[in-house]
C-alpha cells in the first residue's frame, strides 16, 4: 500500500500477542453486528484524522486498557476491501501485561487465546483468521 493507502483509510485491529498467547474479544450477540458473538482482535473505524498506529493505539486502550507502542509492532498490513483500507498491528507484549488488562464497554468479555486454537476456532472472525495466516507465512518470529 502506499501513503495515500495510510491516509484514507477506514479502521486499524491489533493482533496482539500477550506472551505467546492473542488476546481476543467475544463479540456482543446482537444481530444487526457484523459476525455476532464471534472471537475478534480489538479494533475498529478511524477517529478524525487519526494514522492507522494512533487508530490501533486508541482502540487497544478503549477496548483492554492497554498502550502500545510503535517498538511494540511486529507485522503491519494494510488490507482492501470492497473500496475501504483497513490495517492489522501485529503487537507483542509480555505475559505480565494480561494483569494489566481493563476490559473495556464493548463485546461480553475478553480471554487469551493459543493462536493455532483462534485459527481453526468456528466462531473466530474468518477475514482475521486468515489475516493471523498471512502474519505467520511472512513472519520469522512465528509464534511470537
Amino acid at each position: 500500500m502506499n501513503m495515500a493507502d495510510e491516509q484514507a483509510f477506514g479502521g486499524a485491529k491489533v493482533c496482539l500477542f500477550i506472551g505467546a498467547n492473542l488476546a481476543v474479544i467475544l463479540r456482543d450477540d446482537l444481530p444487526d453486528l457484523p459476525y455476532p458473538n464471534h472471537w475478534d482482535f480489538p479494533g475498529g473505524g478511524r477517529e478524525g484524522n487519526e494514522t492507522a498506529f494512533e487508530c490501533a493505539r486508541r482502540e487497544c486502550l478503549e477496548e483492554l486498557g492497554l498502550q502500545i507502542t510503535p517498538a511494540s509492532v511486529l507485522w503491519k498490513r494494510a488490507y482492501r476491501s470492497g473500496g475501504t483500507v483497513n490495517w492489522l498491528f501485529v503487537v507483542g507484549a509480555p505475559a505480565e501485561a494480561s494483569q494489566d488488562v481493563v476490559f473495556g464497554d464493548e463485546g461480553q468479555r475478553w480471554t487469551l487465546m493459543d493462536p493455532q486454537v483462534f485459527l481453526s476456532h468456528p466462531m473466530a472472525v474468518p477475514r482475521f483468521q486468515d489475516r493471523l495466516r498471512d502474519y505467520f507465512e511472512e513472519s520469522e518470529d512465528r509464534g511470537k
